[in-house]
């Protein structure tokens, strides 16, 4: 399925840019090879110009002159003199010139009308474009120019050749090809790992999805088999032993109540509606509230509980306190959980220019280096945490979630001297922003 995905999505990624770029360079060829006509035959214009600007200031037009001229090959020249050939019109120029020079002054034959009339001793001139026989398209420019003198009309055909024109066309096509070839491989293979990458979320996303559910299923599967045993059972217990059933069945009752909501909490976490209710609050205040809600029952536990707080004034933090209070009470709680009786369970927090941090340490058996990375992930117990009832492995995923809505941050680290501490971080007010010119409350001391 992700390989088919993978490729659909390549071609269809590939396909588009390389249309795109084609669309592109076509364009690109279009308006390049229009221009550099139309700068082709503005210089060609212009040349005329300059040569019959020249020629109207020569009395005699010599065979040295043309020669000259048509030496370097750029142009092939005929004069007809009264409408006759001039005698530099009728030498052997090859087959292809002689071609060229007849279906020039057909051209002007069959467009003399469009032609500038002759002026005396003033040569007028036009430029044109044509394609001799045998040719699709323009291959050469024309000029024609007429000038009356008293021994007659003169007409002079002037052509020059867009064969070099058209190889540079032809060499600026092949260029772009070459390029729109390698850019489309290039654009493929990055289709092929960009599409790749972009899949690799998603993939790992529907695996986690298929796990949660699986683990989900699991996790309820076997409560829900107690509840059903019990209700079996009782049916032909005597009223004495039903106590114990009914005990058994609302406590597996209980533990599946929790498991729900932790799933909806986790379930909100995954459809971006994570509620949070964020408000100034006293960091120092909220600590000390977290250790009086838990000291009666780490009492109970055997645990000894304490408190530490910084002897500087701490400034108000915005967040969602309830949901910070949470976080720390799964913590404390897997400290009860996991440590053994006598253990030593500290609070502490610490305020610096941009972090308020606060922690939960214990002297407990600590947690090894290879499950720290899977702390978060969800159903995720060490094989010492499947021993104790009523763990599903979802307290500390829903503590990251809950991290993560604030944009803070949750770290698991080892205790100095042995133990586990979870350290979470919210963000401060910034200096300057008023942080400190909030009213502060002051903090109770124990």
């Amino acid at each position: 399925m992700f390989r088919q995905v993978h490729r659909r999505l390549t071609l269809l990624c590939a396909g588009i840019t390389i249309l795109v770029l084609i669309f592109m360079a076509c364009s690109y060829l279009y308006i390049s090879e229009k221009n550099l006509k139309e700068n082709s035959f503005a210089s060609f214009r212009n040349d005329m110009n300059t040569l019959l600007s020249n020629l109207e200031n020569q009395t005699v037009i010599t065979h040295e002159w043309l020669s000259k001229l048509e030496g370097g090959g750029k142009y092939i020249i005929s004069i007809h003199d009264n409408d006759k050939d001039f005698l530099w019109g009728q030498q052997d120029g090859g087959g292809s010139r002689k071609a060229a020079l007849e279906a020039g002054w057909a051209y002007y034959q069959e467009n003399a009308e469009t032609f500038p009339t002759p002026l005396a001793f003033t040569i007028t001139h036009q430029e044109f474009r044509f394609f001799s026989a045998g040719q699709g398209q323009d291959d050469y420019f024309g000029c024609i120019a007429l000038s009356s003198r008293n021994t007659g009309k003169l007409t002079i055909l002037i052509l020059e050749s867009l064969a070099p024109l058209q190889e540079q066309i032809k060499a600026q096509r092949h260029t772009f090809f070459m390029l729109v070839a390698f850019s489309s491989l290039v654009l493929i293979l990055f289709a092929y790992f960009f599409t790749g990458r972009l899949l690799i979320p998603l993939q790992k996303s529907r695996d986690s999805q298929i796990q949660f559910v699986a683990a989900a299923s699991h996790e309820l599967r076997t409560p829900l088999s107690v509840i059903l045993s019990a209700a079996s059972a009782c049916q032909k217990a005597s009223p004495d032993e039903q106590e114990s059933f009914f005990h058994t069945i609302e406590n597996e009752g209980a533990a599946m109540s929790r498991l729900i909501s932790d799933l909806l909490m986790l379930a909100g976490a995954d459809s971006h509606s994570f509620p949070l209710r964020p408000g100034e609050c006293e960091p120092d205040t909220l600590l000390l509230n977290t250790f009086e809600a838990f000291e009666p029952l780490a009492h109970e536990k055997g645990f000894r509980l304490s408190v530490r707080l910084p002897e500087e004034k701490t400034a108000p933090i915005r967040c969602d306190s309830e949901r910070i209070r949470q976080v720390l009470s799964i913590f404390l709680h897997n400290a009860f959980s996991f440590c053994p009786k006598g253990s030593d369970i500290t609070l502490s927090m610490k305020q610096q220019e941009k972090l308020t941090s606060f922690c939960v340490m214990d002297n407990g058996p600590g947690i090894p280096d290879e499950e720290k990375p899977h702390l978060f992930d969800r159903f995720y117990r060490s094989d010492t945490s499947r021993q104790s009832a009523g763990h599903f492995g979802l307290g500390l995923s829903i503590a990251k979630e809950i991290m993560d809505a604030h944009h803070g941050g949750i770290f698991v680290s080892d205790t100095p001297g042995g133990g586990t501490t979870f350290t979470i971080t919210v963000k401060s007010p910034a200096a300057g922003n008023g942080a400190s010119n909030l009213k502060h409350h002051g903090r109770r001391r124990i």
